[in-house]
This record gives C-alpha cells, sequence and structure tokens, in this order.
C-alpha cells in the first residue's frame, strides 16, 4: 500500500527513522527531483564509461584481458539501463529523453569521463583508481538510502563494481613487477587520473546538503575522500610509485592528507567543457544516431504484436 504524509516534517521523521519510500509512495517533488537528479548523474555516467570501455576492446592486450575488458563493458552498460530504468519510475523523464539529453549535452555525468583515455596503463589505472573511488561513493550511499529501487539496484551494481576494482588491481600489479618502461608507463597514468580520481567525491559537502538529510548518501563528501586518499596513498608508495601531489603530507598520527584541491577542472566538467567533453559527446550521440534503425526496427515490430489474449496471427502467408 502506497504511503502519504501530511507534512514535510512528518515525511522527515519517517526518513529518520530508517524509513525506505517506495516508488508508488507520495513524496514531497523537491524530494523527488533531488533522488531524480542523482541517478540519472549515476545512469549517465555508467553509460559513458561503457562507451570507454568499448572502445578499449579491439586494443586490450592479450585474450585474457580482451574477455574481462569484454565484461565489463556488458556491466557498465547494464548498469546504466537498471538505472535509466529506476530514474524513468520516478515520471519525471522517460528513458529515451535522459538519453536524448545526455547525448545533446543538456544532462551532467561524472568528470571522469570527460578526459581521454590515451593508453592502455590509463585503462588500468581508470580501473584501480577510478572504480575505487566510484565504489566507495556507491558504498556510502547503499549504506542507508532511503529510496528503495536505487539501494536494491546498488546492491548488484556494488558487487559487479567491486569485480571490476578488482581486475584494476590485477593489472597494477602486474606493471609493478613490470619492465621499467611498463612501470614508467603506469607512473604517467597516475600522474594523469590522480586528481580527477580524487576529484569525483566532490568539493565539501554543504551543511544543508539535501541528499545527507534525506539519508540519500551516508557520508559527507570530504569524509570519503579523506578515507580513499589514507588508503591509496600508502598503497602506491608500497609497489614504487609517487603521488602527483606536492603538498601530500602525513599528520602526527601517520594519516596522509592531500594538499590543496584545485577545483577547476571540476567545475568545466560540470558544464561540458572538460579536456575532451566535446569528443566524448559527440561520438556517443554519433552512435545513437547510426542505431535509431535498431530502435526503429524494435519499436515497429512492438507495434504489430496482438494484444492480450488475441488469437490474430503476424505470420504472412
Amino acid at each position: 500500500m502506497a504511503r502519504a504524509w501530511e507534512s514535510i516534517q512528518d515525511f522527515e521523521s519517517f526518513l529518520d527513522n530508517g524509513g525506505i519510500v517506495e516508488r508508488t509512495d507520495a513524496m514531497p517533488d523537491e524530494f523527488r527531483n533531488a533522488v531524480f537528479r542523482f541517478i540519472e548523474l549515476h545512469a549517465n555516467s555508467e553509460q559513458m564509461g561503457g562507451l570507454t570501455e568499448r572502445d578499449w576492446i579491439p586494443r586490450t592486450p592479450g585474450l585474457r584481458h580482451k574477455m574481462a575488458v569484454l565484461a565489463k563493458t556488458q556491466d557498465e552498460f547494464g548498469h546504466a539501463h537498471l538505472l535509466y530504468m529506476i530514474a524513468a519510475d520516478m515520471g519525471i523523464k522517460t528513458r529515451r529523453q535522459m538519453l536524448e539529453d545526455l547525448f545533446a549535452g543538456r544532462s551532467r555525468f561524472h568528470n571522469v569521463f570527460h578526459y581521454r583515455v590515451e593508453t592502455w596503463t590509463d585503462q588500468v589505472a581508470v580501473a584501480f583508481l577510478v572504480d575505487s573511488a566510484a565504489l566507495a561513493s556507491q558504498q556510502a550511499v547503499f549504506k542507508n538510502c532511503s529510496y528503495g529501487p536505487y539501494r536494491r539496484i546498488l546492491k548488484r551494481i556494488i558487487a559487479e563494481e567491486g569485480f571490476h576494482m578488482r581486475l584494476g588491481e590485477d593489472r597494477m600489479m602486474k606493471l609493478a613487477a613490470g619492465t621499467e618502461t611498463q612501470r614508467a608507463m603506469f607512473q604517467a597514468s597516475i600522474d594523469r587520473w590522480w586528481w580527477p580520481s580524487l576529484q569525483l567525491f566532490g568539493p565539501d559537502s554543504k551543511p544543508n546538503d539535501l541528499l545527507l538529510r534525506w539519508h540519500i548518501k551516508s557520508e559527507r563528501n570530504e569524509v570519503l575522500r579523506a578515507r580513499w586518499v589514507q588508503k591509496f596513498v600508502p598503497l602506491l608508495h608500497s609497489y614504487g610509485f609517487t603521488i602527483p601531489d606536492d603538498g601530500l603530507h602525513q599528520d602526527d598520527d601517520g594519516r596522509w592528507h592531500a594538499g590543496p584541491i584545485d577545483w577547476e577542472p571540476l567545475k568545466k566538467t560540470f558544464a561540458n567543457v572538460g579536456p575532451d567533453s566535446e569528443r566524448r559527446i559527440s561520438d556517443a550521440a554519433a552512435h545513437w544516431h547510426e542505431t535509431t534503425w535498431v530502435r526503429t526496427a524494435l519499436e515497429s515490430r512492438a507495434d504489430t504484436q496482438p494484444a492480450a489474449g488475441s488469437t490474430k496471427s503476424n505470420v504472412s502467408v
């Protein structure tokens, strides 16, 4: 049975007590819009991430790695499909409208997908650094997410993203044990991807962050970011790699802290004017245009199907 609340205070009290909102429940428009935008951003990011993985399938070295990239690509597009589905169920945009907005540059996706992947070792850095940052963010949402459909979908997505991160870790260790050229290439990839990965968490959360107040997120951005730095700095150091942060330092308790963060690159990606935004969006739009015939054929086929219980046949004789 769908729930209804008499006031915003009543609704927020329900959330504060661990309540879960379902699709059919009444909910304040502000809550619906904020949750929808958050899920749409996540869906767009999975879609653009899948396109990046797809581009590297033919250039992936070795059959084993190629099979892994094929599986990861399938996962990313599968995540996007699931997320677009639950976002569309919120009644604000259809799945097609969300995709058309993405390919027209009218909506946003995560900053890391506004950068070009230059080399195979960049792909390893993305799997190791970016996927781990994304996983940490998703786990923080899943931990206490008050929107039921999103929370249930995240359980599956997080399980698969964990494999992606482990794949990146496995590749990183192989490169660390490789030739000097391989190690130098991976160090260059760390230099390119460290800051975008760190910035994926976003700037410090505002005191009135509605996603925290409504229990969509369970951790402040700066907490997640600091935890990620504390984990990955010593890990990379242990393999002999350096961090491209002149301000990086340890406190008296041995905890690592990032230096000052330049947020301008992140702001540019918010406006879809990042280093590789134009190419990434135009390539995705071209792919959408080239596959119009598939959607048209499927829609035509659906239109010719008999209604439930009909005995009409579609077979021509």
